[in-house]
């Protein structure tokens, strides 16, 4: 879990302490540029539904980019005893690196960017760490600043999983910032906080099984896109994933988007999730682009 701050300044720094450590931590993103080969991108962007944005970098072909990339962002922890700080530290510094992710897929015209911010599984923590997590997720969604930022951007916020057991504060803050951004028609960020996908799944199971018996559905009209509807991400433009990312070395999905992840290209990288850099990401892109899909057909000849 993250913080979830998504400053989309072109530079920022961190600076982390604790007794006897200071860590300082810079961000890098690409800069916007204006000549012609950025409003030749430009078009080509705008017809292919991906809205205007900066030049891809050398590589990487526009019409062999995701659409929808997950991210499992994994290594904070680790990444914070490694230097010697705090878990707090580790999850502050791993915010500043999504700041990062977010700005370059919004410039890369990448339509859905879905964080795995907190599992269900993660609420046995140590208490101070979980009480330190919500209470960032609060500030982040009571952000006027942030909220801002995100409308200038045009980003889209959705928040997925079972927001219940969260504090009536937290949840009217995320409810908030949903209706808020809701008509941005830019990238759409969605956080998934206290998810599960087996959870996801069953929860889309009952809310069938309940139409069918009160008479909406009959068991033959259940489909896989009846189906779909019923589970969270059905408010996405492209609720599949095209490339799921995780960091820091494990491989393993960890009951995350289980249904949505049927077809999806995996790519496990090595570092942590503070220690990606922006060009770490292009090399996730990379190894997605010339991958063939075939979704279990035959191949091309």
């Amino acid at each position: 879990m993250l913080s979830l701050r998504v400053s989309l300044s072109p530079n920022s720094n961190i600076t982390l302490t604790n007794r006897s450590n200071q860590y300082n931590f810079r961000t890098k993103v690409l800069a916007t540029t204006t000549n012609s080969s950025s409003n030749s991108y430009n078009a080509a962007a705008m017809e292919l539904g991906r809205g205007p944005a900066v030049a891809l970098p050398e590589g990487l072909k526009l019409e062999l980019m995701p659409k929808h990339v997950a991210v499992i962002m994994d290594g904070h922890r680790r990444w914070a005893r490694q230097k010697g700080l705090s878990v707090e530290q580790g999850h502050r510094a791993g915010g500043e690196k999504m700041q990062v992710l977010t700005r370059l897929c919004n410039q890369w015209g990448i339509k859905v960017l879905t964080l795995f911010a907190f599992s269900t599984e993660n609420w046995t923590r140590p208490k101070e760490e979980v009480d330190f997590l919500m209470e960032l997720c609060l500030d982040l969604a009571s952000s006027q600043e942030n909220l801002d930022e995100c409308t200038r951007e045009n980003i889209r916020f959705s928040f997925i999983g079972d927001k219940s057991i969260l504090s009536k504060s937290l949840r009217e803050a995320l409810i908030l910032r949903e209706e808020t951004t809701k008509s941005n028609s830019g990238l759409h960020v969605m956080v998934a906080l206290n998810y599960s996908g087996r959870q996801d799944i069953l929860q889309a199971t009952k809310s069938i099984a309940s139409k069918v018996n009160n008479g909406h559905l009959t068991v033959k009209d259940i489909d896989n896109n009846i189906f779909e509807q019923e589970l969270e991400t059905h408010r996405a433009e492209f609720p599949e994933p095209d490339l799921l990312i995780r960091t820091s070395g494990e491989q393993r999905i960890s009951n995350f988007m289980l249904w949505q992840l049927a077809y999806t290209e995996l790519y496990f990288a090595k570092k942590l999730f503070p220690d990606m850099e922006e060009e770490d990401f292009i090399d996730a892109l990379k190894s997605f682009q010339p991958r063939e899909r075939r979704y279990g057909g035959s191949q091309k000849i």
